[in-house]
């Protein structure tokens, strides 16, 4: 079965609306905001934190955070940066209070969201390529990573993952840069690595 992940994006538009109808005390609203932000939320900081029970809390703490601020959202308020950069800087916050981070650990959720291989061995070269990618993002810094995830997988335009992060656009752009040459390095060495492995076996099983 595909682990493939489906990203809701919400229209500027609605988001205003939602935002609207939660400043109104709407409580239907906040039911449809967590329904399209949920699992994009959750993804993130499982990536991030790389532990998903840390995620989990942290993703409930963001929930707290939106029920307590609901009142005193501006009426411009974007919900999508809003939220990752509430999320973001739970993250962050917990990261600084353990000095460093989690190790990785196997409950990784899948990061690319896309098609269904069409055949046995598209999909066995796709899980391959999709493990290779995850590992590699896993082995970010933190700044590249988040770029990354927010860019790439959340869909955030670079001028609101930039706000997400605190920085500049310009800055975010040269992070998701350096970003993908890191990435395209590792699973350059993880093919290398791999490659060496199978010539190893061969060998061994021939004599």
């Amino acid at each position: 079965m595909s682990r493939s992940r489906v990203i809701h994006i919400v229209e500027p538009e609605i988001e205003l609306v939602l935002v609207r109808r939660l400043r109104a005390g709407d409580s239907t609203a906040f039911d449809e905001i967590y329904a399209a932000f949920n699992n994009r939320l959750l993804g993130f900081l499982t990536r991030m934190a790389r532990n998903r029970s840390v995620a989990e809390d942290l993703l409930e703490e963001t929930w707290l955070r939106l029920v307590s601020s609901a009142e005193d959202l501006r009426a411009d308020t974007r919900l999508g940066p809003w939220l990752f950069t509430v999320a973001r800087n739970l993250y962050v916050s917990y990261c600084r209070s353990r000095v460093r981070e989690n190790a990785y650990t196997a409950d990784l959720v899948l990061l690319w969201p896309g098609e269904l291989p069409r055949t046995p061995f598209d999909a066995a070269s796709f899980n391959e390529f999709e493990e290779r990618l995850e590992a590699a993002v896993a082995q970010l810094p933190p700044t590249y990573r988040e770029a990354v995830l927010l860019v790439c997988v959340e869909q955030l335009r670079p001028v609101d993952a930039a706000e997400v992060c605190g920085i500049s656009a310009e800055l975010l752009r040269q992070r998701l840069k350096r970003a993908r040459e890191l990435i395209s390095r590792l699973i350059t060495d993880q093919n290398s690595s791999t490659e060496t492995g199978r010539k190893e076996l061969s060998h061994v099983t021939r004599g």
